[in-house]
């Protein structure tokens, strides 16, 4: 008779404590490199805001120039610029005030768009490449243990 073997698809090379510990240490980093960006995001977003609120927060407005990508000059200066490097400029009807908001623009979402498609179709081709790979060397170490456990009749 042949050895015992079991149908569990996981090498038990994975399952030492040094493979999981070093899997657990990356899932770690990986989750303190999201939230931690979030938190870096919120402070500075709080450090950001200026004393006085925005006119566009309290009263209705009416979008006077639509939204438009920011040049160099406008990018290091305007605080408005920095979050997205977007802007439009907006009248705020009580008040009668001109000032800059920033905008996301149809253009750069769209880009993003794409750019994200993009990446989750390389990433379902790689995928399907390393499952199709794994798929034949198991059928071959499965045909391997059947064409043994002929011969040793």
């Amino acid at each position: 008779m042949g050895r015992m073997e079991s149908d569990c698809r996981i090498p038990m090379s994975c399952l030492r404590p040094r493979i999981l510990a070093l899997h657990a240490l990356f899932w770690v980093l990986v989750s303190l490199r999201v939230f931690g960006a979030t938190l870096l995001s919120e402070e500075k977003t709080t450090v950001a805001r200026p004393v006085t609120t925005p006119c566009w927060q309290m009263e209705e407005f009416v979008v006077a120039v639509e939204c438009s990508r920011c040049n160099t000059f406008q990018s290091k200066s305007w605080a408005a610029c920095i979050q997205t490097g977007y802007v439009e400029r907006i009248n705020c009807t009580k008040s009668n005030k001109d000032e800059y908001k920033s905008c996301r623009s149809t253009l750069m979402e769209e880009h993003l768009f794409w750019k994200f498609e993009g990446a989750m179709l390389g990433l379902t081709i790689l995928f399907a490449l390393i499952v199709a790979a794994r798929q034949r060397s198991l059928d071959r170490l499965a045909s391997e243990k059947v064409r043994r456990q002929i011969e040793s009749i």
